[in-house]
């Protein structure tokens, strides 16, 4: 009975993350800033979901409390920014 309780809270606690985070990117795509700008000019943003993709297939194929997560994550990050910021087009 616990058991299917501490299930069914956690889904219940899953689906509010989401909707958060839903409302939340839709806050951030109504503001000013790279990622905005870099979809009204209609940029490719192929780029930056591959890395994203990438690195959500990297993390879960590690090990539990792997440093080279940190890494991965970091530079998707740095890549991202840098193709938001330069202009690029694709």
């Amino acid at each position: 009975m616990s058991e299917s309780m501490d299930a069914r809270m956690r889904d219940e606690i899953d689906d509010q993350v989401a909707e958060a985070f839903d409302a939340y990117l839709a806050d951030r795509l109504a503001e000013p800033g790279p990622l905005r700008a870099s979809l009204a000019r209609r940029r490719s943003t192929g780029l930056v979901l591959g890395t994203v993709a990438l690195g959500a297939l990297a993390t879960a194929l590690a090990p539990d409390g792997s440093a080279a997560v940190c890494w991965i994550w970091g530079a998707i990050a740095v890549t991202d920014l840098a193709w938001l910021l330069t202009g690029h087009r694709g």
